[in-house]
């Protein structure tokens, strides 16, 4: 006798997910989004992540798994470390961490033991929760000290950093931000981190499309150890990446699985090969190009319009607004350009008064609007509006003719997948 098998109940249509799946693609469609961590990947990478590897639990790497059936996903894992190592010009790679943080921490506990002392970018001055920030993991594992930027430049002090480091001799030396508009001089840091005999790590989370087309200086010939993301300027799936040394390969792999993560994502690990193979590719080059290009024109008009820029402008994909000479602290700035649909995220200025949930500034970036191939104009008018929203708070005229003027301009860049 045939029995007929019951269907499990993750094979049902779940009508309120797909709403607001859907209503997620319109707002994705509908708004200007400048948050500068975010991104529209390919139609190709979002299919990898949506396909039949996350049933796959690969635990361990390529050839050493604690499973069986993993021949296909060994292949995918190892396709993806060879893209980044080639990408990169990394002599190894680890494509298993699920996040930045993630990345960070298992960097961390390859290169460091409890309690050591590392010095990382200050979290109001641009740096990252993981760079030490007090209520993560990074503040209370490890004896941070923080550096920053100058308070007249508003610039990294690598002077200043020279002399934090030979004061408290730090085991590691972190390089990277999370809200930092400059270039970074990763040579110099690894001439500060080589005179107190310590190791560098370089968190490029931000900057790693811009560094992978050749248009930022490398962290790789200087750094011991490179961190990232594969989202924001890389136009990949959210997850994290580790580069280093072939000596410090198996620290690293180890400290990775099993040290803080069991089984990888492997749907996320074979959206990274894609990541990485469209980054290698001419148009990805002329990609990064434009969202700096796009960054600089809505950085000068900012200022035309009045608005000051921490550093006074920006040598890569984001831009940090002050807000304090209009009155305007950043939580209201970003909940009044939301209303309008234009998307930024409050961010901390430099020695701002203000605590990080309200902040006194706005982070704005151009990596996703330029996917979607808004241009040098188009940023010079998304600035007006910006400008025009924030100059006329309450004002239900000025906003609803800004929203009808964001939707239009959504219409005219579609998102492409």
């Amino acid at each position: 006798m045939r029995i007929e098998a019951t269907l499990p109940a993750a094979q049902y249509y779940d009508e309120e997910v797909s709403r607001l799946l859907d209503l997620e693609a319109k707002r994705q469609s509908d708004t200007i989004n400048l948050i500068a961590s975010e991104n529209h990947v390919s139609g190709a990478i979002l299919k990898a992540q949506g396909s039949l590897a996350t049933d796959k639990y690969a635990e361990g790497y390529p050839g050493r798994r604690y499973y069986s059936g993993c021949a296909h996903i060994d292949a995918i894992e190892n396709l993806a470390i060879a893209r980044a190592k080639k990408l990169f010009d990394a002599e190894h790679a680890n494509v298993q961490p699920h996040s930045g943080s993630q990345a960070n921490m298992a960097a961390y506990l390859a290169l460091l033991g409890h309690g050591d002392v590392v010095m990382g970018l200050n979290l109001s001055h641009g740096g990252h929760l993981t760079h030490g920030a007090q209520v993560n993991f990074s503040g209370k594992w490890y004896k941070f000290v923080s550096y920053g930027v100058d308070s007249k430049t508003e610039m990294l002090d690598y002077d200043e950093i020279e002399r934090l480091a030979l004061q408290h001799k730090p085991k590691l030396i972190v390089a990277g931000a999370s809200a930092y508009s400059r270039t970074i001089d990763f040579e110099r840091f690894r001439y500060i981190a080589d005179k107190v005999d310590a190791k560098l790590l370089a968190d490029m989370a931000h900057i790693a499309g811009i560094v992978a087309a050749g248009l930022h200086l490398s962290p790789l010939p200087h750094a011991h150890v490179v961190t990232s993301t594969t989202q924001k300027t890389l136009r990949g799936p959210r997850g994290g990446l580790i580069l280093c040394h072939e000596e410090l390969s198996s620290a690293i792999d180890a400290a990775v699985f099993p040290g803080v993560q069991g089984g990888p994502l492997m749907h996320s690990i074979a959206a990274k090969a894609i990541c990485f193979l469209e980054a290698g590719q001419p148009e990805f080059v002329s990609y990064q190009q434009s969202v700096l290009r796009n960054a600089r024109a809505l950085a000068l008009k900012l200022q035309e319009c009045g608005l000051r820029l921490v550093s006074g402008g920006t040598d890569n994909h984001l831009v940090i607004a002050d807000l304090s000479s209009i009155g305007i602290n950043g939580k209201e700035a970003e909940e009044m350009l939301e209303a309008v649909g234009i998307l930024v995220n409050k961010e901390s200025i430099p020695f701002d008064p203000k605590p990080p949930y309200i902040a006194s500034g706005i982070r704005l970036g151009t990596p996703a609007v330029t996917t979607r191939g808004f241009g040098v104009e188009e940023m010079r008018r998304v600035a007006s509006l910006i400008f025009e929203v924030l100059h006329h708070t309450g004002d239900k005229l000025v906003s609803k003719q800004v929203r009808e003027e964001v939707k239009e301009m959504c219409q005219c860049f579609p998102i492409r997948r």
